[in-house]
């Protein structure tokens, strides 16, 4: 397991936003009936995700609200930020969190890296949205058809071999994976991959005494989740 202590990423432990005091959506209220936001800001873990589980749900059956994009909402967001969810996705071009959960600017702290695996700037990068921004829910998801897990997949199987950086990743996805029934059909197979990975993923993130600490406390939660290309609809693990 990589350090915690992203050295490359100091930077972002040099950025926390100052003036929290107020949260954005209570902010909104005050600035124009045009902003007004129309969903309570999320005061914990359960209702960050009930608020993730209800955006989806609008986004799977075409309904929408597209907000948190106008200009005077952007304007709350100049000095500071208050997204009330962190998500770890996969760079896939299909599988972007704030429309897959119709959210808008402000909403997630998303941290995307093909395969949605625990590299060592993915994790510098949660541990400033939980200690700076306070995020009290971690999702990491993953998603039907990924290809960072097919090559992984493709690798075990028939012992193929990438090219030099995206094997960084199968080495990374790798460890997840051996527990697979590699005589499965392979759609079957394949989802079962992308299962496994994330499940991985929440492992690596746990076996970190700081990501320990903070789940055992109940600063944050963490949850896994899968996006289903063909239906739009986020599938939520237990841990």
């Amino acid at each position: 397991m990589t350090n915690p202590l992203i050295t490359r990423r100091r930077w972002l432990l040099s950025t926390c936003c100052a003036g929290l005091g107020i949260a954005i959506g209570k902010a909104a209220e005050t600035i124009g009936s045009d902003i007004i936001d129309t969903e309570p800001y999320p005061s914990n873990a359960n209702e960050a995700l009930v608020r993730l589980k209800n955006g989806n749900q609008r986004f799977v059956d075409d309904k929408p609200r597209h907000a948190h994009e106008n200009p005077s909402w952007r304007s709350l967001l100049i000095e500071s930020q208050k997204p009330f969810a962190t998500v770890v996705g996969c760079s896939d071009s299909r599988v972007p969190p704030e429309l897959i959960f119709d959210v808008g600017f402000g909403d997630l702290f998303t941290i995307r890296l093909a395969g949605n695996i625990i590299a060592e700037d993915v994790i510098g990068s949660l541990q400033y949205a939980v200690a700076h921004l306070h995020t009290p829910l971690v999702v990491i998801m993953g998603h039907e058809g990924c290809g960072a897990v097919a090559a992984t997949v493709e690798e075990i199987l028939h012992k193929t071999k990438e090219r030099k950086h995206i094997e960084s990743l199968i080495k990374s996805i790798k460890p997840g994976l051996q527990k697979l029934d590699l005589k499965l059909e392979h759609d079957t197979l394949m989802r079962s991959a992308v299962e496994a990975n994330v499940r991985w993923s929440m492992r690596e993130l746990l076996a970190l005494p700081e990501a320990k600490l903070a789940v055992k406390e109940k600063r944050v939660t963490l949850i896994g989740a899968i996006y289903e290309l063909n239906t739009g609809r986020v599938r939520f693990l237990d841990l």
